[in-house]
């Protein structure tokens, strides 16, 4: 998971840069392409298909096996061991499917689900003979939720294990970077917003709020947020981060990854675009301006991929679920289901925290809740994804400005500047290759004609 080409980097930005707060700095850049929305099934990034497709076979080594893995021989307290490692391996496959699904399909709100999404593999038995065809995005969401539930139901509730028959420092039940089943919730609650279905999303949501914070999980705090980023989590202070993938300078994604893309110490690859920059602006008390990082008056960098203490910028942690999303779904969740009392509770939260001066309204709309997602979740990987599943456009604006002098869209115009969820490079081609050893595997007709 780890790789660059996974979750250290690719399958991070590509919802990010194909939206409409951040951009590939250049055409030369990594980024590029997916800013650009260029690809053809020939030249489409293969690597989305490959490596969410080997997360999942490994998950599935795992739980195919998991009654024959031997733990902890006699001891009382295996059965709870057992099972939290197969809810882990439940919630990561529920997330690679989920991320494959977005991927390459369309949004499930556009049809109810009935379009292409991708082949289901629950088993890792599938031999070379094996020719799936691509399940219905509606049947993909389907197993989504199923392994999601299943996981949060088998997952211990805390950091580390608890147990009393156990040497837990023996145990990689406690090392950081293990998914919680908090973040397996808000992925549930994530899943359940995506199909529409908001009353379940509020009920995942609260539920992760409120074991989260009997857990000691909690919020970042004004002051802190601009360089928590890089700060270690413990058992003791495992603030807002409910899941993220752990990199260290002895287990490294390279120079590839969020860190090195973002840093104008690195490849300084992604930007925010100059008409985000503005839109930030109009709040100059938002604590979130302060993690932006202008170099020479050309560039505007978000310097969220903060290195862990001794670590190296392309080493820097990736944060896949937050707490912070967490509220934020329960939020939208709530304004989605006419709840305004629950929904400006967890707005609330979230608003001030990024800025003392924020006004509550009188009564909290969708557009509220977005907004507060596109600031909070900026770089993380949602943007583009959060207009189309709430059947919004992503429109690109040209616009300029003295500390951004070298920030310009050189997307298609026709194309790639103003779309919605119809738009067919919103979703990535089949890869051929996929398409050549698998005779039941069709390519998505938009991209045949």
């Amino acid at each position: 998971m780890r790789n660059a080409y996974a979750y250290s980097g690719r399958l991070i930005y590509y919802g990010d840069v194909t939206g409409d707060d951040m951009q590939a700095v250049q055409s030369t850049c990594r980024t590029a392409h997916y800013y650009q929305m260029d690809w053809l099934p020939a030249n489409g990034p293969s690597t989305h298909w490959s490596y969410l497709y080997s997360i999942i076979q490994n998950c599935n080594v795992i739980l195919d096996g998991i009654d024959n893995i031997e733990i902890l021989p006699n001891d009382e307290d295996e059965h709870i061991f057992r099972n939290d490692l197969e809810g882990q391996a439940l919630a990561i496959r529920g997330l690679a499917l989920f991320d494959l699904t977005r991927f390459f399909g369309y949004t499930y709100l556009k049809d109810n689900g009935a379009s292409l999404g991708v082949p289901i593999i629950t088993s890792a038995s599938a031999t070379a003979d094996s020719k799936p065809s691509r399940n219905t995005v509606a049947e993909c969401y389907d197993q989504i939720i199923k392994d999601l539930k299943n996981a949060a139901s088998l997952m211990i509730p805390t950091y580390s294990w608890s147990g009393t028959s156990l040497n837990q420092k023996d145990l990689s039940l406690n090392k950081k970077g293990k998914i919680s089943k908090w973040a397996t919730l808000t992925l549930l609650s994530r899943a359940y917003l995506y199909m529409g279905k908001n009353s379940e999303a509020l009920q995942a949501a609260e539920e992760a709020i409120k074991g989260s914070e009997a857990n000691k999980y909690q919020l970042w705090n004004t002051e802190e947020y601009p360089t928590v980023w890089g700060t270690e989590a413990s058992e003791a202070n495992p603030g807002e981060i409910l899941f993220e993938i752990v990199n260290t300078t002895t287990e490294s994604p390279g120079n590839e990854s969020m860190g090195y893309l973002t840093s104008p110490k690195g490849y300084q690859d992604m930007c925010i675009t100059v008409s985000f920059y503005h839109h930030l602006l109009e709040t100059p008390n938002d604590v979130r301006i302060k993690l932006l990082v202008n170099q020479d008056k050309k560039v505007m960098y978000l310097n969220k991929y903060q290195p862990q203490p001794g670590e190296n910028i392309m080493d820097a942690n990736i944060p896949i679920v937050r707490l912070s999303e967490t509220y934020l779904n329960a939020a939208e969740a709530a304004v989605k289901n006419g709840d305004a009392t629950k929904a400006a509770k967890y707005l609330k939260a979230i608003a001030l925290r990024g800025n003392p001066d924020y006004t509550m309204p009188a009564k909290v709309t969708l557009d509220d809740v977005l907004e507060e997602r596109r600031k909070e979740l900026i770089g993380e990987g949602h943007r583009m994804f959060d207009l189309l599943r709430n059947n919004l456009r992503v429109t690109r604006i040209n616009e300029t400005d003295d500390m951004m002098k070298e920030v310009v869209h050189f997307a298609d115009e026709k194309t790639s500047m103003d779309f919605d969820r119809n738009y067919y490079r919103t979703i990535l081609p089949i890869p051929q290759k996929e398409i050549n050893a698998n005779s039941n595997i069709v390519q998505t007709p938009e991209y045949l004609k």
